[in-house]
């Protein structure tokens, strides 16, 4: 099983290329280290060396503390080196010894003041405040971080790439990204793989022929290239596999507004009883997909138009002004497989998306500056690898399909 799952991985990540390259999208590898959250949950792991500067500089602190003999000594060759100065200008000395002096003067006066410094540092420690640089407000002090600023592990590489599509059109991501969720579910990872493609002039709708395309790409891939893997599958597994396969690379997926999707569910729910309860305003649950994709349509939806409230801040307000131009890609067996959204250009728009989340101005100031300095209407998404290979073999543990899963409390290797 682990054999032909690697298999299927790596005929879905070819697979990936094929679909972009083929399509005129242009590869780009946006950073892993970031600034700014792409999602304004705030569920991000910090990239910081603080607490191994303040591990070495304990260390250091302890085996060799600083002395006021070590003080003493410095502070007379401070007053040694300035009276080897002032005798040379006394004596009219050439302009290079005085100034060879004055550079002695000043390498000692640095190291008096980096004594100093290792003194306060040593008794900040010895009353447990020495360990992180704190600002006098009691915040962190990033100012001497590897960085010098706070810095995250990606959980999207969207923000990044978007100024790529709007210089070269078509392009796409496609990279680990990161989330410190502390989830437990067999849909979630703290590590997981996106692809994430970006198309310059273009709408929501657009977007939805894309994603479908590329979904529907995906499944023949599987079909034409790794049919011995699936039919592996099919026998040790699920025996729905191909099947779900076939009819995804052959049907038109239905597209329903959200507030119609709403409707469904909430008829639905006077003969069917739903764990979490339906109603206008509420994000979608897994359990909310799958019916709409394995009860009543019987085939992969698209769900439009949903409440601006529970989606990110970048995407395009509607003239409503109540939902967003995002959609998300419903598939039977994991629920949502993408999500995407035609992007918000509108500068003082944007601005006040970001403010109304609660996320700071100047993490996402280049972001607005792209709308500044011009920009065009543009579009994307983002596919979850590792559950475009749950729906694709049924496995029931998004664990078992990446080669070593990292979530709560599990990082080997």
């Amino acid at each position: 099983m682990i054999s032909a799952v690697a298999r299927i991985r790596n005929a879905l990540a070819y697979a990936t290329h094929t679909f972009f390259q083929n399509h005129g999208f242009l590869y780009v590898h946006t950073p892993i280290i970031t600034t700014s959250d792409c999602e304004g949950a705030g569920e991000m792991f910090q990239v910081t060396t603080l607490i191994n500067d303040a591990e070495k500089l304990a260390k250091d602190l302890k085996d060799n503390p600083p002395t006021e003999a070590d003080k003493t000594s410095a502070d007379l060759l401070v007053e040694e080196k300035g009276k080897a100065v002032a005798q040379l200008k006394s004596d009219k000395a050439n302009k290079k010894e005085i100034v060879a002096a004055v550079a002695e003067l000043n390498k000692a006066k640095e190291s008096v003041s980096k004594l100093d410094e290792r003194f306060k540092l040593a008794e900040r420690f010895k009353h447990g405040g020495g360990d992180i640089p704190k600002k006098e407000d009691g915040k962190i002090d990033y100012a001497d971080d590897f960085f010098a600023r706070q810095a995250f592990l990606t959980v999207s590489g969207q923000l990044q790439v978007e100024t790529y599509a709007c210089a070269l059109s078509s392009v796409y991501t496609f990279g680990p990204t990161f989330r410190a969720e502390n989830s437990h579910t067999s849909r979630h990872l703290s590590e997981f793989w996106m692809v994430e493609p970006e198309i310059a002039f273009a709408d929501m709708y657009d977007d939805m022929n894309c994603a479908e395309a590329y979904v529907k790409f995906l499944c023949q891939w599987l079909l034409d290239n790794c049919y011995d893997d699936m039919e592996f599958i099919v026998a040790k597994y699920d025996k729905t596999a191909i099947q779900r396969l076939e009819m995804v690379a052959k049907s038109s997926f239905h597209r329903i507004t959200y507030m119609e999707a709403v409707a469904i569910l909430e008829e639905a729910s006077k003969e069917r009883k739903f764990e979490n309860k339906v109603e206008w305003g509420i994000d979608l649950a897994s359990e909310h997909e799958r019916y709409l994709t394995e009860e009543k349509f019987k085939s992969p939806v698209i769900v439009y138009n949903y409440p601006k409230a529970i989606k990110a801040f970048y995407m395009k307000v509607n003239e409503d002004n109540k939902t967003v131009a995002a959609m998300d890609v419903l598939v039977p067996k994991v629920g949502e497989l993408i999500g995407g959204s035609q992007r918000e250009e509108k500068y003082e728009v944007l601005k006040e998306r970001i403010l109304e989340m609660g996320l700071p101005i100047e993490p996402y100031q280049w972001y607005l500056d792209l709308r500044s300095y011009g920009t065009v209407k543009h579009s994307g998404f983002g596919l979850g690898f590792e559950r475009m290979i749950l729906f694709a073999t049924g496995l029931d543990n998004i664990r078992d399909v990446i080669p070593f899963p990292r979530y709560p409390g599990r990082a080997d290797l």
